[in-house]
């Protein structure tokens, strides 16, 4: 009979191999990607058991969920990617060390605070709407958060002013309805400017289950997986 740590083995692997695939295809080397593993509302055994994998990134888009978890599994490294209020930016300066989610000044302002009184240092990640990139029903219906385009610089400007943050990179999901290839262009593009004023800030977070082949073709380094890897969800508590 198959176990848990068996699918969760089985998941890994084929997600490896569709990495792999999409990197040879693109021209890249498997080792430009991250894979960062999504647990929302999965129990932290299986967070464990993909830990014994090899896995090592490890990502929450709630913030009860990342404070439950990563204390018990402090040797990873964890990142907190769904929208947050200032109010917990607190409780997420504490348990992860890389926020994928910044989209406006008053959350710079409240993540430097944090990570002052955290002593320590957040690698921050700008999220880029690119509802202008989806198509018309797209924009419409299935807008996913982040800052427009065009404010990327100025807001990216703060967040490398601000003490105690780093500026990453970029991060986004393609809109619902769109074609993932070229939301994923768009995003490229705003990534490419941003790195021409700040060369450290390298990093791509795109790409999910459906289409982290189209975001690894655009130049993501850090490929975020719930669905490939655990199944499907259970309902939330």
């Amino acid at each position: 009979m198959s176990t848990r740590a068996d699918e969760l083995r089985s998941n890994l692997q084929r997600v490896r191999e569709r990495i792999e695939k999409a990197c040879q295809a693109a021209g890249r080397s498997p080792d430009e990607v991250t894979l960062v593993a999504i647990t929302k509302t999965f129990p932290i055994s299986d967070v464990r058991a993909l830990a014994a994998l090899g896995v090592r990134d490890v990502g929450e888009n709630r913030e009860q969920e990342l404070k439950a978890k990563a204390p018990d599994c402090p040797d990873l490294t964890w990142h907190f990617v769904g929208q947050l209020q200032s109010k917990k930016a607190r409780s997420v300066a504490r348990n992860a060390s890389i926020v994928h989610s910044v989209d406006r000044s008053s959350l710079v302002a409240a993540l430097s605070k944090a990570a002052a009184a955290e002593e320590k240092t957040l690698r921050c990640l700008l999220q880029v709407s690119l509802a202008s990139y989806g198509s018309r029903d797209a924009a419409t219906g299935a807008e996913r958060g982040g800052v427009e385009p065009d404010a990327v610089p100025e807001l990216a400007a703060e967040v490398a002013a601000a003490d105690r943050l780093e500026l990453g990179g970029v991060m986004a999901v393609a809109p619902l309805g769109s074609d993932p290839d070229v939301a994923f262009a768009g995003l490229q593009d705003v990534a490419s400017r941003l790195r021409s004023e700040h060369p450290g800030a390298d990093w791509i977070s795109a790409g999910m289950t459906g289409d982290l082949e189209a975001a690894i073709r655009r130049g993501a380094t850090h490929v975020r997986l719930g669905r490939a890897l655990l199944g499907t969800r259970p309902p939330l508590g």
